[in-house]
């Protein structure tokens, strides 16, 4: 492995420990009775409001329409989620300090298949919350679902839902960027390597001093 993808591989690995400190996910709601906006803000450990009481107000307003409320206490997946973190940072660094190609492709593809398998996941959740109701509700629109979006905006009744990565999900898509050039430079390099002409071996012989003369 060249130094500048070994370089690349540390500075991604060590990117996705920001994770734990800047939110990974943002959900924000817009509404005439709220000018200011109400939202949660996705760690890679909890679930929070953006202010203070926005989830107990979000809660609040999930109940009148039949959505369970949400309890970050209760999701499997924030207990999970940062042992992950720690896993692909150690993984990162480890197949950094072998230097090897392989190490460095199975980093990658294990980020990858993790990046892609949260998104489903969160898909999923936000789908189990929008669209599973109670049929006891005070509120009740025939046909109407409550699933914000993924990526996006949305209008929900009198809503407009917005969600998009936080800085750390954008921190850890740059992460996924470094890993993809490191990967490319390898890459780049065996295929070089592989096109590289062989040379014969020079059959030096040694002249007789009287022909050199």
């Amino acid at each position: 492995m060249k130094s500048q993808s070994r370089i690349l591989l540390v500075i991604a690995s060590l990117g996705l420990l920001l994770l734990f400190v800047f939110p990974l996910w943002t959900i924000r709601l817009e509404a005439p009775q709220y000018p200011e906006g109400i939202g949660l803000q996705i760690r890679v450990n909890t679930i929070e409001g953006i202010k203070p009481h926005d989830l107990k107000n979000i809660n609040g307003l999930n109940h009148y329409i039949g959505m369970k409320p949400i309890e970050p206490d209760s999701i499997p997946e924030l207990s999970i989620m940062p042992w992950i973190v720690v896993a692909l940072t150690g993984l990162g660094l480890a197949a950094a300090a072998t230097g090897k190609r392989w190490a460095l492709f199975t980093w990658f593809a294990v980020l990858a298949v993790a990046a892609v398998a949260g998104l489903v996941d969160f898909w999923l959740w936000e789908y189990d919350y929008g669209h599973n109701l109670d049929s006891d509700a005070a509120i009740k629109v025939p046909g109407m679902t409550y699933q914000p979006p993924l990526i996006g905006s949305k209008s929900l009744l009198n809503f407009v839902a917005h969600s998009w990565p936080g800085l750390g999900g954008w921190l850890a898509f740059l992460s996924m960027g470094l890993g993809a050039f490191a990967v490319w430079i390898e890459l780049r390099a065996r295929k070089l390597g592989r096109a590289a002409p062989k040379t014969e071996p020079v059959n030096v012989t040694r002249v007789p001093a009287e022909v050199a003369q």
